[in-house]
């Protein structure tokens, strides 16, 4: 039975320092750049290496394990760093202090752990919508990698070395461009196209398949496209750059029509699994009858137990019912400040997760669904007449666990695919997920400190989604200044493409319009859909000539590897970068640099496809 090896010493040992490692990384990633790179790829790829290749280890299910843990410190990182430092823009903070910044990461993630148990039925197994394409890419990486599979491996290193090289030459020597991006002004009305120059949304593209990136791409024509170029220019943004005027009108308006869209449509979402959802709660129950009869549940469907999630639930309600009495200092609005959260995070998980298996881990706008529950948040405390300091703390606390909840539950909805997949155990993977939110929480405190006096968080290290935050909550309960006709609008559009869809499905129709992807279209910027499209349209054309599954799909295979590579090298250069390493050697002017990086896009589409349509 050594193919049952999993939840052991060596993998739980190895998974906490791959998760420290890539928690370390992903938070002065994502407060440089806005972004953090997927962890679950590149921890499996090391970890196979480790355990098949180093230690000749046998099986999977333990290197999946390590990259459970992994990917579950990557995606606490990506929790903390777009809300926690607004605390500190804003000035509610003046510095980040270890415990409550410690505590908010744990009871966060681990919430994000126990919320997502009786999803993983309607979501993993019976959704059959859901592709969770970072977790079929990584069950890919994991097989492949085993040792019987040479050929598949050997495919998935080359993506994986196209993916490394193409980030270095961005990140690294700045000799392609990271995006290009053009704009222009007619009748005081500005223009914008763009495309990322990154292997690895066009591999995401491939992986959802052309529906889901038609949708996506769509809504970035909606907010693009549209949206922006009916909106006339003030005279400050005109005498702003093209460009600059175009992220201007997005950023300060236009997202905010996905960010309505996303309201509405992450309630549709929690409505349409409805049933899935009560499936799988009463599924809860019979394992919790069973519970003296283990066989009668098979242990790949078996999630840890209830009494477990309890234990857990009532440690995180005591955590941050002391952590709230401790920041606002009053016992009744704390155990409300509570309440809100508990109530929020779950909902919030459901519509991430749901996310996450359309567009994946990589794209999943995490900061959109905290944003959502920032303004329902804020909504409540200003209807009960609290402003200033303790409003904003209140508000950017609640949001803070919220969206560690969801970006912890996105990440291990994409762990149980890949489990189930490859043949795990979920009450494992669950136990390894705590772990592996735990242990790096503990990191997250002093790296956020020694960046802050090294580079000052908000100035030298922009923390764009922070200072977004930051500005919301001064909008909401000081200057009132938010875009509110923009989240109506947004909404209103949601409102009507469900009934749109609504009237497709109905019809039979095969052409679905789903309301989700394009609220994350319309979201998202314009250059990140566009590769995603090309991508999507790239698995039509090769699906057109044959038909292959994921795992001998050596499209997929590629794809998995550019991700991998992409997501690697972007930790690796991320240390460079904290370490005050400049690699920049640029050999030629930004407008050459442009043109040579819409060379690599197309040559590595053309070499996408054409190892795709190989059998």
């Amino acid at each position: 039975m050594e193919q049952r090896k999993e939840f052991t010493v060596l993998a739980v040992v190895l998974g906490a320092v791959l998760g420290i490692i890539m928690t370390a990384a992903n938070v002065y990633l994502g407060l440089y750049a806005g972004m953090t790179v997927s962890a679950s790829i590149p921890a499996a790829v090391v970890a196979a290496g480790i355990l098949h290749g180093l230690l000749k280890q046998k099986g999977v299910l333990q290197a999946n394990i390590v990259q459970t843990m992994a990917s579950a410190g990557e995606s606490l990182a990506a929790g903390i760093i777009f809300t926690v430092p607004a605390l500190v823009i804003v000035g509610a903070w003046t510095d980040f202090a270890f415990w409550p910044t410690t505590f908010i990461a744990i009871a966060g993630g681990l919430l994000g752990v126990i919320f997502m148990i009786p999803l993983r039925k309607a979501l993993i197994v019976e959704n059959k919508e859901l592709s969770y394409p970072e977790g079929v890419a990584c069950a890919v990486v994991l097989k492949s990698s085993e040792g019987g599979n040479s050929a598949g491996l050997s495919t998935i290193l080359k993506g994986l070395t196209l993916g490394a090289v193409v980030k270095f030459l961005v990140t690294g020597l700045h000799w392609l461009v990271g995006s290009v991006e053009a704009a222009f002004v007619a009748s005081n009305r500005v223009f914008f196209v763009g495309l990322d120059v990154s292997p690895a949304l066009l591999a995401v593209g491939y992986i959802v398949k052309l529906r889901i990136a038609t949708t996506i791409f769509l809504g970035g024509v909606v907010g693009w496209l549209i949206a922006i170029p009916l909106m006339a220019l003030s005279d400050e943004l005109a005498a702003m750059p093209a460009l600059d005027a175009a992220w201007t009108l997005w950023s300060t308006k236009i997202r905010y029509l996905g960010v309505g869209a996303m309201l509405v449509g992450g309630i549709a979402s929690i409505v349409s699994v409805r049933k899935g959802l009560a499936g799988g709660l009463q599924n809860l129950g019979t394992s919790y009858r069973n519970r003296n009869r283990a066989a009668a549940i098979p242990f790949t469907e078996t999630d840890i137990s209830l009494l477990s999630m309890g234990i857990i639930l009532t440690v995180c309600f005591a955590i941050m019912f002391g952590l709230y009495v401790y920041l606002i200092d009053h016992w009744g609005l704390s155990l409300l400040t509570t309440l809100v959260m508990i109530a929020l995070a779950f909902p919030f998980v459901a519509v991430s997760s749901y996310i996450v298996g359309l567009v994946g881990s990589s794209n999943n706008p995490v900061s959109g669904i905290t944003i959502a529950a920032l303004l329902v948040t804020a909504a409540l405390f200003l209807a009960l007449g609290y402003k200033g300091d303790t409003a904003i703390m209140i508000t950017l606390g609640v949001a803070a666990i919220v969206c560690c909840s969801a970006a912890t539950a996105a990440d291990l909805s994409q762990d149980l695919k890949t489990g189930a997949l490859v043949g795990a155990s979920p009450r494992y993977q669950q136990m390894a997920q705590s772990i592996g939110v735990i242990i790096p929480a503990f990191v997250i405190a002093p790296v956020l400190t020694l960046l802050h006096s090294a580079y000052g968080i908000g100035q030298g290290l922009k923390a764009p989604q922070a200072t977004l935050f930051a500005s919301l909550a001064h909008g909401l309960f000081v200057s009132n200044s938010l875009p509110y006709n923009m989240i109506g609008m947004g909404a209103i559009l949601a409102g009507v493409v469900l009934v749109v869809d609504a009237f497709l499905k109905r019809r039979g129709s095969s052409l679905r319009l789903h309301v989700m992807p394009l609220a994350i279209g319309i979201y998202l910027p314009f250059s990140l859909t566009t590769p995603i499209f090309l991508g999507g349209l790239l698995h039509h054309l090769v699906s057109k000539r044959q038909k292959e599954s994921a795992e001998t799909d050596r499209g997929v295979l590629m794809a998995s590897g550019l991700i991998a590579g992409e997501a690697i090298m972007g930790v690796i250069l991320a240390c460079f970068i904290a370490g005050g390493v400049n690699l920049a050697l640029p050999l030629w002017d930004h407008g050459t640099a442009e043109l040579i990086s819409l060379g690599v896009v197309s040559l590595t589409l053309v070499y996408l496809y054409r190892l795709a349509r190989r059998r």
